[in-house]
């Protein structure tokens, strides 16, 4: 009898577990949560985080009606005008002409332009990737802007799922869908493969936002510690 074929579900969380173990921490987010940055970095992040749901978004439009992709896309998981309304409150009324990708956040955004065009799956290890991430840590940036830069509900948006009741009960459904996508085996592993790939896009990201903004104090103390791979692979999580 022939071994049942891994779900897809599976082989996302074991792509993110072993990405995690050679990641270790994000510089840029270990310094933002732990306090050492300021408002303008996470500001920043925020910024580069636009143009790639840009593309996620634009995407999702016109690959509404794909038989593949239509079970996971979800309008409750729209972050562009969550993302726009706080930029809006971060950088002022006139925001959008002064926004600029890192070199990193074109790289990402290039190929999740290039597989919503030619890769129905790669699309799905994508949004996979960071929606699911935001939706299983996101609370975590959302308190910290609350308590370190007084970003209580405007300027933090973006991490506030207001139409997600249940994001634990939400993520569980998620994953159900994707093991019920029609995918051969071959097909299931190349985009677990895609899932580590939009990792490291996001890590590069990161490195970007880490060059250009250093330290300016000792910060809070170090329980704070940044693990990206946690849940979907790209969320920070505070361990005591």
């Amino acid at each position: 009898m022939e071994p049942r074929p891994a779900r897809l579900s599976a082989l996302m969380r074991v792509a993110m577990r072993a990405e995690h173990d050679t990641t270790r921490q994000s510089p840029f987010m270990a310094n933002l949560l732990a306090g050492r940055l300021g408002t303008e970095a996470f500001t920043a992040l925020s910024r580069q985080l636009w143009f790639v749901y840009r593309e996620l978004e634009v995407a999702a439009t016109a690959l509404a009606d794909h038989p593949l992709l239509r079970p996971l896309l979800d309008p409750a998981l729209s972050r562009i005008p969550a993302l726009e309304r706080d930029l809006a409150h971060l950088d002022g009324p006139s925001w959008r002409p002064a926004l600029v990708p890192s070199r990193a956040t074109r790289v990402y955004c290039d190929r999740v332009r290039e597989v919503a065009r030619t890769w129905p799956g790669g699309y799905v290890a994508h949004h996979y990737t960071r929606y699911m991430g935001d939706l299983a840590g996101g609370q975590i940036v959302r308190d910290i802007a609350a308590t370190a830069w007084g970003h209580v509900h405007e300027g933090a948006l973006f991490y506030h799922f207001d139409q997600v009741a249940d994001p634990p009960a939400y993520r569980r459904r998620y994953r159900d869908v994707l093991d019920t996508l029609p995918l051969g085996d071959d097909e299931r592993q190349r985009i677990a493969r895609e899932v580590t790939h939009a990792f490291h896009l996001n890590k590069a990201m990161f490195r970007d936002l880490a060059t250009a903004h250093t330290p300016t104090g000792p910060g809070r103390p170090p329980q704070v510690r940044i693990f990206l791979g946690q849940a979907c692979g790209l969320v920070p999580q505070v361990i005591p």
